[in-house]
């Protein structure tokens, strides 16, 4: 190998933006996928821990899909078990042969969901429903 005088043999090094952009998008990427977590009865939720102003993605693939329903709602609620607030039913879309629902956590106590089909027919979990503690992003 011969050098030359005042040109560099180490890799150049790229602009900050440059060097910074690929792999933080790559980590972001990975850790989305690692916060992702399948719950019971089809479900899965991401990212979790759910967090206070952070859009989450609910997936289904429980009862309903499987029974070839043509249109699925997320209905979801806050707060304690037998008393939700801020009730929704949110349309799902049809993804890669699941449910999915994606919607902004506004409220820093519980969410509670299930699901129910164009039918009127319902998943509740055997009457649990699924709850998820919500966290504010504040260090106690």
């Amino acid at each position: 190998m011969t050098f030359k005088k005042g040109v560099s043999c180490l890799p150049r090094q790229k602009s900050g933006r440059e060097a910074r952009s690929q792999p933080l998008a790559r980590q972001g990427a990975a850790r989305r996928k690692e916060r992702e977590v399948e719950i019971e009865g089809g479900v899965t939720v991401s990212p979790v821990p759910l967090t206070l102003g952070e859009r989450v993605t609910i997936r289904y693939k429980g009862r309903l899909a499987q029974s070839g329903a043509s249109q699925i709602y997320l209905h979801r609620g806050y707060g304690p078990a037998h008393s939700w607030t801020s009730v929704a039913d949110i349309p799902m879309e049809k993804s890669n042969g699941s449910w999915e629902a994606r919607f902004e956590v506004h409220d820093g106590s519980r969410l509670n969901f299930c699901f129910r089909d164009h039918a009127g027919n319902w998943d509740n979990n055997n009457g649990r429903d699924w709850s998820l503690e919500v966290h504010t992003g504040e260090r106690p």
